[in-house]
C-alpha cells in the first residue's frame, strides 16, 4: 500500500521552512517527491523534462572533448544526473546554499541519489552560488566549462532578493569570468522566454537561444513548458 502521504524531512533554513514530502499522485498514478520553502512550491519529480534539458541542452553547446561542469541548485538532482550521463563529463560540482538539500541526497532519500552521489566526479558543495559567482575565480582553478544554473523560478522571480544581481550585464560578466574559453552558460526558468534578459545575455555571451521545452502535464491533462537560456562565453 503506498501512503498517501509522508513526510520525509523539515528543516528550519535561512531562506525558511523547508519540507520534503512524498505521496501519490493520483493524475499520474504514480509516487512523487516535492520540495516546498514555506508555502511555495519548488520542485516535483513529476516535472523534470526540462531540468534534464538544461543538462542537456547546456552541454549540447560545449565542443570540447572534456567537460568540468558546475551545476548551481541540487534540488531532486536530475539535471546534475543527466549531466554525468554524458561521457565527456570529468568532473561535476554541484553548489547548493542549503544543507538540508546536500543532506537528502547523502541519505539516499531521493531516487536519483545513488547514481549522483555514487559517481566519483560528483563533489556535493554547501554554498552560496550567487556569492562564489559575484567573486572573483580562485588563482589555481582554470575554470568551467559549462555552468548550469536552477535556482530561481525565473530571472524576474528570484527566491531571495540577494540573486537579482546576476541576472543583470554586470552580473552575467561575473559569471563569465568563472568560464574556459567557449565554455558554456545555460539557465532554466520556469517563465516564457523573455526578450529583455535575452538582450543581457547577448551582451556577454555569443550563440544565445532560449529553448522551450515542453512536457505533458498529468494534472492539468494538457501540455506545460519551461525555458532553457543558453550561451557561450566569448573567451577563446
Amino acid at each position: 500500500m503506498i501512503a498517501r502521504f509522508e513526510e520525509l524531512d523539515w528543516q528550519l533554513t535561512p531562506m525558511g521552512d523547508l519540507t520534503l514530502r512524498r505521496r501519490f499522485e493520483p493524475a499520474a498514478s504514480q509516487e512523487i517527491y516535492e520540495v516546498k520553502l514555506g508555502d511555495e512550491y519548488l520542485m516535483s519529480s513529476l516535472f523534470t523534462v526540462a531540468e534534464v534539458a538544461l543538462a542537456d541542452l547546456g552541454l549540447a553547446a560545449v565542443t570540447t572533448e572534456k567537460i568540468d561542469v558546475l551545476v548551481g541548485g541540487l534540488g531532486l538532482g536530475y539535471t546534475a544526473v543527466a549531466a554525468l550521463r554524458d561521457p565527456r563529463v570529468t568532473s561535476l560540482t554541484v553548489i547548493d546554499r542549503l544543507a538540508a538539500v546536500i543532506g537528502w541526497h547523502e541519505r539516499m532519500l531521493l531516487p536519483a541519489a545513488s547514481d549522483l552521489v555514487t559517481d566519483a566526479r560528483t563533489s556535493l558543495v554547501c554554498d552560496d552560488f550567487f556569492a562564489v559567482m559575484r567573486a572573483a575565480p580562485a588563482p589555481d582553478h582554470a575554470g568551467y566549462d559549462a555552468i548550469l544554473l536552477d535556482v530561481d523560478h525565473s530571472p524576474r522571480h528570484q527566491l531571495d532578493a540577494t540573486h537579482a544581481d546576476l541576472y543583470t550585464v554586470n552580473g552575467l560578466r561575473a559569471l563569465d569570468r568563472h568560464l574556459r574559453p567557449r565554455g558554456v552558460f545555460a539557465l532554466w526558468s520556469d517563465d516564457p522566454p523573455d526578450a529583455e534578459f535575452m538582450v543581457k545575455m547577448r551582451a556577454v555571451f555569443d550563440d544565445c537561444a532560449a529553448h522551450v521545452v515542453e512536457f505533458d502535464n498529468p494534472v492539468t491533462g494538457g501540455v506545460s513548458s519551461n525555458t532553457v537560456f543558453v550561451g557561450v562565453t566569448r573567451k577563446r
